[in-house]
């Protein structure tokens, strides 16, 4: 049966009526901890573990995009490492079936009565933080097989259903440069995931320390700052946090501004897009804004935390035109571009 948030809260060792202000210094407090754990193992990249960070406190998926070898594996694992949570790795690949992701019924003896049973043997699903690596190198059949375990946090096999625990996230990863052998993720799959991050090359100062760090032969042990009941309270207060309207109105402004034949949009989108987000992107931006703001000890969004997350939820939704294509317009230009030019509530 699925906790309240008393529940909870109570099994976090505090009460319903603790101080606001003690939950949120928590949270921040988790939060650095978590960071400092991953940073044991991972150079740099900041910008990048704190997306990742953001959304699992949000609830959401995330899909992080970028070149071999820049340590997104290692990341992901070390963040599973760092809250004790179970991890699993999957390895898209052309070959890979729906049933090597969700389980699968065998075929059992029992060893008394000799006779023979079907006993569902669970996949790799069955994790709280799943990798899905290079998700874009498996057929859309199997894509899909993600689908209702992302949304509903349930797998169903052979005609029953089976809870997937909390906390679930899915972190998966694509690579841009290799495009040949590879099925891109169909719109309805990729708008499950709440962020898409991109990672880039490291700066020349933090590629040297990693290549220091990984040549010695030390290695570096994450230790356990956050527990699975403690992430779930972060998740409850992040669902929890109040949020004005205002903000709740930019959120829908900008996600409907994205949208070519809405009155709202701006000339770039009219120009340089086919379709735009959906309402999902509203929600998304919302509950980023939200997690954003209380990691950094505050207890409600502004309009700059949204600002702050809008890329990493529009940049998955926006399908650019041939204009754009031609012009050599990309969707970052775009998004830019509505950052500018959509304006504040009043």
């Amino acid at each position: 049966m699925e906790q309240t948030t008393e529940q909870r809260l109570k099994n976090a060792g505090r009460s319903q009526s603790v101080d606001e202000s003690q939950l949120i210094a928590r949270l921040a407090g988790g939060y650095t901890e978590l960071k400092r754990q991953i940073h044991r193992v991972i150079v740099g990249q900041d910008s990048v573990i704190d997306s990742v960070l953001c959304c699992m406190l949000a609830g959401g998926h995330c899909i992080i995009q970028g070149v071999p070898g820049l340590a997104k594996t290692l990341m992901v694992h070390s963040i599973a490492n760092a809250m004790n949570l179970k991890f699993n790795r999957i390895q898209f690949t052309p070959d890979l079936m729906p049933s090597d992701i969700t389980g699968a019924d065998i075929i059992q003896r029992d060893p008394q009565s000799k006779k023979r049973h079907y006993e569902f043997l669970q996949g790799p699903i069955f994790a709280n933080v799943v990798l899905a690596d290079e998700i874009n190198r498996t057929p859309p059949k199997t894509q899909a097989a993600l689908l209702q375990a992302m949304q509903e946090r349930e797998v169903t096999a052979s005609g029953r259903t089976y809870k997937l625990d909390e906390p679930f996230f899915v972190l998966a990863t694509q690579n841009p440069i290799e495009q040949e052998g590879t099925y891109p993720l169909p719109e309805a799959a990729l708008d499950r995931f709440m962020f898409m991050v991109y990672i880039d090359y490291p700066p020349a100062k933090e590629e040297h320390m990693m290549v220091k760090q990984t040549t010695t032969g030390r290695k570096s042990v994450i230790e356990t700052v956050v527990e699975k009941n403690n992430m779930m309270l972060f998740q409850e207060i992040v669902r929890t946090a109040p949020v004005s309207d205002t903000v709740i109105a930019y959120c829908i402004r900008l996600a409907r501004a994205t949208r070519p034949s809405d009155p709202t949009a701006t000339a770039m989108v009219k120009k340089y897009l086919k379709w735009g987000a959906g309402p999902r992107a509203g929600q998304y931006m919302t509950l980023g804004s939200k997690a954003l703001a209380l990691i950094n000890g505050r207890i409600t969004p502004s309009f700059e935390d949204v600002q702050a997350v809008c890329r990493l939820v529009l940049r998955h939704r926006i399908i650019p035109n041939f204009n754009a294509e031609a012009d050599g317009i990309g969707v970052e230009t775009i998004l830019n571009d509505l950052v500018e030019n959509v304006a504040l509530p009043k």
